[in-house]
């Protein structure tokens, strides 16, 4: 294998899509964050209760989550251009909408919009990955963009508290919506699908060099539908599930852990937290390395994700358990950094994952549904973490919960994502020509080696 086909324009073309992936990333997890940050100033200036404002911040999670479903579809059938550039519209446009709103409903579907409209971020990121590197560079890749979450999130508390001192709550929602229809100019103006551009033969050798034999066109919906038939899918619906719970635990409950257990001042607590979230900047660039690394040594592109997942997730769940045991709260923020490190890593793989074991055709729809699993467990973490401390009166009951739901999504990830999922359309037709002869079938997918 060499890289003679990976041009200057080539070259061009991936640092400029990398670099406006980790930008809208970026403001994809400071948007996330406007609502908590401000939490305080919105139930004084709405007259919220709390039990509105949890409504207000799980709705977000919610609609974000059951949106992975068709938004993977429609990254396939429409492109990365143009449906990242519609995302990005509709989350900035859901966020000026927030520093307009006079009441809980409006302020609740501002929120729902912004789960909707932040939907094909990831997806779309998988998909740019796969259609511009090649097989045995699309590990660090995927960590660079992948980093962007981790990176958003550590940079929002402080961003976001610069920008309400200076222009209040609803000014700092409506900067950050301006601040988003601008990337979305930005991405729509400089990105290009492959087919946008006349690629020349050396160029497509390098694009497509290693992948599998997979379908062509428009994925179809029978096409997506079996998808879920094999245990590849499940394997990475459940390693999702795991980790992303777990984030989720710190993302929304550090601060509060970090005052209530651990006793931090609340100037303490915003430099505090966000030492873990850096740390994960590091695990999401260092995973798609030790991916790639792993497979110029030799191993399968499956496996070359497969492992650094399943062992990152068992380093995850022993380091969540140590956070919650230590008695030192130095300790406990190394642990939970050494926790936010893992988790990045395997985030990385299992987002790296996606583009070597999806046809073509359904990377963004394997990348959803991926997503789907991990947001599921991203929106119930914040809830039964809450429940567990309200009547345990300590995290560490929630963060053994945490670590043995990591644990379990790391073993399902190892044993079931085992496998390519390729699209043998030959095979297929004649399967559907011998089962209802005459009659035409949409092409299925089958796995390799079956």
């Amino acid at each position: 294998m060499d890289d003679v086909g990976r041009t200057t324009r080539l070259k061009r073309v991936q640092r400029t899509a990398l670099a406006l992936l980790v930008i809208s990333g970026v403001v994809s997890y400071v948007d996330r964050a406007t609502l908590s940050i401000a939490s305080p100033m919105i139930r004084e200036d709405l007259g919220l209760s709390i039990g509105e404002m949890g409504l207000l911040l799980s709705a977000f999670l919610w609609a974000y989550a059951l949106s992975q479903i068709p938004t993977g579809a429609l990254v396939d059938r429409l492109g990365a251009r143009r449906l990242l550039a519609l995302g990005l519209a509709v989350w900035s446009g859901a966020q000026m909408l927030g520093g307009l709103v006079s009441g809980f409903g409006a302020f609740f579907f501002a929120r729902l919009l912004l789960g909707v409209g932040e939907a094909p971020q990831f997806p779309t990121g998988s998909r740019v990955v796969r259609d511009w590197f090649n097989l045995r560079h699309r590990g660090a890749a995927t960590g660079i963009f992948i980093s962007a979450s981790t990176l958003g999130t550590a940079l929002a508390a402080p961003l976001l508290t610069t920008f309400m001192g200076w222009f209040g709550w609803r000014g700092m929602f409506l900067i950050m919506g301006v601040f988003g229809f601008a990337i979305a100019l930005l991405w729509y103006g400089l990105y290009r699908n492959p087919a946008e551009i006349a690629l020349s033969a050396a160029e497509d050798h390098y694009l497509s060099e290693g992948d599998p034999t997979s379908a062509g066109g428009s994925v179809t919906l029978h096409q997506w539908r079996r998808l879920f038939s094999f245990g590849t899918t499940w394997g990475m619906i459940l390693g999702s599930f795991g980790g992303i719970y777990v984030i989720w635990i710190f993302t929304a409950w550090l601060p509060t852990y970090l005052e209530m257990e651990r006793h931090y001042s609340i100037k303490q607590t915003g430099w505090a937290a966000a030492i873990p979230f850096f740390c994960g900047v590091l695990g999401s660039l260092s995973g798609g390395w030790v991916a790639d690394r792993l497979q110029r040594g030799g191993l399968s592109p499956v496996d070359a994700r497969r492992y650094p997942v399943a062992v990152a997730m068992v380093g995850m769940a022993l380091c969540v358990v140590l956070a919650a045991e230590s008695q030192d709260r130095t300790a406990a923020i190394a642990f939970i950094s050494a926790t936010l490190f893992l988790s990045y890593v395997a985030i990385a793989n299992q987002w790296s994952m996606v583009t070597v074991v999806a046809p073509k055709n359904a990377t963004g729809s394997l990348g959803a549904i991926q997503n789907f699993g991990g947001y599921i467990g991203g929106a119930l973490a914040p809830t039964v973490t809450g429940f567990i401390v309200q009547g345990a009166g300590s995290f560490a009951p929630a963060l053994w919960v945490g670590a043995g739901i990591t644990l379990t999504g790391g073993l399902a990830y190892f044993i079931l994502a085992r496998a390519p999922i390729e699209a043998d359309l030959a095979a297929d037709i004649r399967q559907a020509q011998s089962s209802a002869p005459g009659q035409p079938h949409a092409p299925m997918l089958s796995v390799d080696g079956r």
